[in-house]
């Protein structure tokens, strides 16, 4: 038997998942209000970030503790002793060994984290403030509507989302969706793979496995073992029993931890943060005026601080470099987390606008003239036109409120669909049910319009619609059918 060298050329899959994909897709559906705390937390655990006018020296105590132990560092009283920097000034040019690295966050590193992001802003008015209630129902119901153009794949999205629990589960059997939508089973799996989609993603799953597998999909993760612990050996790791998932894998402990740190990042229970059922009083996130004759846009960043890296602790890394590669090798660490993090901020803060300045230019003539010039709109269109996901519109849009001279709305409000007019121009199906509504206030209360009526005083005004899709829009209204509101308007003659 002879010993030879060689070499082979092998395929071998990573597991890549971005900081800032992330992070970025953690807080793209927070309000001001929720982001403050999240900016707030970084604050206390990374001695690197710190408010602008604030200097963290004396300061940071807490923040250099609480990091140090997440580090896992021993001794992190002394960590940082030796590195005064009243004696010597270090230069910066050879600060890390990471300088590649650090040179697509230069900008961060000169001027930090600007949440000011605005062509023009006049000052937010806390009268303009509104209540809102979220349903997980409500938003995915609303998904459906703007994903499903058939009306028997809407029928069928709507019976899924009236069985899932406040986890985000599917309750009923696929099989039992089927019969009782009357449709086959494969068409209630190709509508629930779709709302397994939406946001929040892993929503319609029937079990654990399926949820994780489905926010893997969407965050793109590709490494074959996460997805094998995900499907074959979720036992185990329900019971922390990481040293048998080696040996079944053939796998290090640390390439263990490594697997177990991307699914502990996942959410078991997708549905649940919709669950509370309480009253928010939010501040609106995006403010829409008009200058001259210019729709403008301003995100509203009252209460959110700008932040910057610590020159002090800039320093006591470039000086640790010099013989101190314990708190070097902290310090470092710390300044790449908060790069991420100010750079996921900025990214948040760019998707919101492109979302915004994207429906305030479609909706200019709704703006300027009223809801009879409102025009539809899907989130695909705009995914399409900023290049990203349809469901990272969706997370936007959830929780954001636009401030504009009409009122405060809901983004949610700007997404419907289109039907067509007379001469195949979308009209958008808001406007539609708008007109629906005045109809029905302007009739003769002793003989009130059928649906068939509806529909056909709508179709005088170019505005074609089928009777169920009036019957719909009429429920969807809260109004009631013609024979109710006459024996309605009877009983009150007689009173």
């Amino acid at each position: 038997m002879t010993l030879r060298q060689r070499l082979d050329q092998r395929q071998v899959q990573k597991l890549i998942l971005a900081p800032a994909l992330q992070q970025a897709i953690k807080l793209l559906p927070l309000t001001n209000l929720e982001l403050i705390e999240v900016i707030d937390e970084e604050l206390s655990q990374n001695p690197m970030i710190e408010i602008e006018g604030e200097a963290r020296e004396g300061k940071a105590k807490d923040s250099e503790t609480v990091a140090a132990e997440e580090a896992g560092v021993k001794n992190k009283e002394g960590l940082l002793e030796g590195l005064s920097l009243e004696s010597t000034e270090p230069k910066m040019s050879g600060e890390t060994a990471d300088d590649n690295f650090l040179a697509g966050f230069q900008e961060y590193l000169d001027d930090g984290f600007r949440p000011h992001f605005t062509e023009s802003r006049d000052a937010v008015s806390l009268e303009n403030t509104i209540s809102r209630t979220p349903s997980l129902w409500d938003h995915l119901n609303w998904q459906a509507t703007l994903t499903f153009f058939e009306a028997a794949d809407l029928e069928v999205a709507q019976f899924i989302v009236g069985n899932i629990n406040e986890d985000g589960y599917l309750t009923t059997a696929v099989d039992e969706v089927a019969r009782l939508s009357q449709t086959t089973l494969e068409k209630v799996e190709a509508v629930r793979d779709k709302i397994k989609t939406f946001d929040p993603v892993g929503c319609g799953s029937l079990d654990l496995r399926e949820a994780l597998l489905a926010q893997m999909d969407h965050l793109q993760v590709q490494d074959e073992t996460a997805r094998t612990i995900v499907t074959q050996h979720l036992p185990l790791l329900e019971k922390s029993d990481f040293a048998q998932l080696s040996r079944v894998l053939g796998i290090s402990m640390a390439e263990i931890r490594e697997r177990i740190d991307v699914i502990k990042s996942l959410d078991p229970t997708p549905g649940r943060k919709y669950g509370e059922e309480k009253t928010n009083y939010v501040v609106p996130d995006i403010i829409v005026s008009k200058e001259e004759d210019e729709w403008t846009i301003a995100l509203n960043d009252d209460g959110l601080p700008r932040l910057r890296i610590s020159g002090y602790y800039r320093q006591l890394l470039a000086k640790a470099a010099e013989g101190q590669p314990e708190a070097y090798r902290f310090l470092k660490d710390r300044l790449k987390k908060a790069l991420w993090f100010m750079r996921s901020l900025d990214q948040r803060n760019q998707t919101i606008y492109k979302v915004a300045r994207f429906i305030v230019d479609r909706q200019k003539d709704f703006f300027d003239k009223g809801i009879d010039f409102i025009k539809p709109l899907t989130l695909m269109e705009i995914a399409q036109d900023i290049g990203v996901h349809e469901s990272t519109v969706g997370r936007v849009v959830a929780n954001k409120f636009m401030m504009t001279p009409r009122g405060v709305f809901s983004l949610k409000y700007f997404f419907h669909k289109s039907l067509q007019g007379s001469y195949g121009e979308d009209v958008s199906s808001l406007k539609v049910k708008d007109k629906l509504r005045k109809l029905v206030e302007s009739e003769d209360k002793d003989n009130p319009l059928s649906d068939i009526e509806i529909g056909d005083l709508l179709a005088r005004e170019d505005l074609h619609i089928a009777r169920r899709t009036v019957a719909k829009y009429r429920n969807q209204l809260k109004i009631e059918p013609s024979h109710i509101r006459k024996r309605k308007s009877v009983m009150e003659g007689k009173a």
